[in-house]
């Protein structure tokens, strides 16, 4: 007796999602990982901004 067993089809959607970045994400570094279904999708932060140094302006006294 013989058997023949098929694999069963996958199915796959095309999909797309969008949503806002906070400005402070570094779009140079998003990374996805779909796994088990699951896509995970990583957005880096940017670094704070260094704060700005108060300027000195010399004041002359006539």
């Amino acid at each position: 007796m013989e058997r023949r067993m098929e694999e069963p089809r996958r199915r796959w959607w095309r999909f797309m999602r969008k949503f806002p970045l906070p400005e402070n994400a570094n779009t140079d570094k998003i990374s996805a990982v779909c796994q088990d279904g699951v896509l995970t999708v990583t957005v880096e932060k940017l670094p704070p901004p260094e704060p700005k140094k108060p300027k000195t302006i010399q004041v002359q006294v006539a």
